[in-house]
């Protein structure tokens, strides 16, 4: 996830024709703590000096957003103590004019030389750097943390499951869901999903990569659509499971720091969902409560839950990008 981080400076009249250079540079970084991190650009930010902006917003609401952004992602952080002028601080023959940059979590390490392995995956410890101290007066600890080993374990789990997912649409296309096939996934989906194209499961298929993808650039996987929302809980019902007790994913999972609410699967289904009114599809007795004439549905104002909506953006959610591509 790129952060850009604006830092301008008035080019002087007075060297108008002067030569001017443009210095590139790429720094790799490891943040070795990221409490430490978030605490120096919080510091940062309560010393600078904010004011209006033209669209009516306070000084301290432009703050309170910094602040927001560096306790939700340490590339934030990172992007809000660097200054690039700094680099020419000293040299009295030069002057630093512009500078535009950005901060990106690479999502593997500086030494990785296994492209398709541990070695190449998210940072989780960086991504989702967690506050352990359990203070009542700890703003982070008092919410819902998503820890570094309860993000990398629902990686894992939603990567599992797209690619089952598309091993169905591969294997049985448009074929109905029944008990006469060897079905890897949507034989777990609500019954009223059972008939549904193949176009539609590869819809559903990418749901998983699309929460994969957020936790891999250090977002919360928040549901932005029904069929997210299906995803995100068959993912959490996998989650305990997905690590064997021996192996890479394992050796991967133990050298993330520990936290005491790791692999909190009950505080993730209540800090990611806005609700799970979705699971009443498994009951039968509440056969048809997907449509909103249903007088359930209306009665408690649970929405559009027939499949043709499942791929709709929630009212309150920002649309993915419709150009991205299907992993399969």
């Amino acid at each position: 996830m790129s952060v850009p981080c604006h830092r301008v400076r008035g080019m002087s009249s007075a060297h108008a024709d002067a030569p001017l250079f443009r210095v590139e540079l790429e720094l790799l970084v490891t943040v070795r703590d990221a409490s430490a991190l978030r605490q120096l650009a919080l510091d940062a930010i309560d010393e600078r000096e904010y004011v209006g902006t033209d669209d009516g917003s306070s000084p301290e609401e432009g703050a309170e957003q910094d602040r927001a952004a560096v306790r939700a992602d340490p590339a934030c952080a990172l992007a809000e103590l660097l200054v690039p002028e700094n680099l020419v601080d000293g040299l009295d023959a030069v002057e630093a004019h512009e500078s535009v940059f950005s901060v990106t979590a690479t999502g593997r390490g500086a030494l990785a030389d296994d492209e398709d392995g541990p070695a190449s995956w998210p940072h989780f410890d960086v991504l989702f750097a967690s506050c352990p101290c359990g203070r009542e007066s700890c703003e982070q600890c008092a919410g819902f943390q998503l820890t570094p080993r309860t993000a990398a374990t629902l990686w894992i789990a939603l990567g599992y499951l797209a690619d089952e997912a598309y091993n169905d649409v591969e294997a049985h296309g448009d074929e109905p869901v029944d008990d006469a096939h060897d079905w890897s996934l949507f034989d777990e989906y609500p019954r009223i999903t059972f008939r549904q194209d193949a176009v539609w499961r590869r819809q559903a298929a990418r749901c998983f990569d699309d929460l994969a993808d957020d936790l891999a650039a250090g977002r919360w996987p928040s549901p932005r659509c029904a069929g997210e929302e299906m995803a995100l809980h068959l993912a959490l019902n996998l989650a305990p499971d997905a690590i064997d007790d021996s192996g890479s994913l394992t050796d991967w999972i133990d050298r993330l720091p520990t936290h005491p609410r790791d692999l909190d699967w009950d505080a993730c289904v209540d800090g990611l969902f806005q609700d799970t009114d979705i699971l009443n599809l498994f009951d039968e007795a509440l056969d048809g409560m997907e449509d909103p004439d249903d007088p359930t549905n209306r009665e408690f104002g649970i929405g559009d839950y027939r499949p043709s909506a499942w791929f709709r953006t929630f009212n309150n959610q920002k649309s993915r990008d419709g150009r991205r591509p299907f992993r399969r």
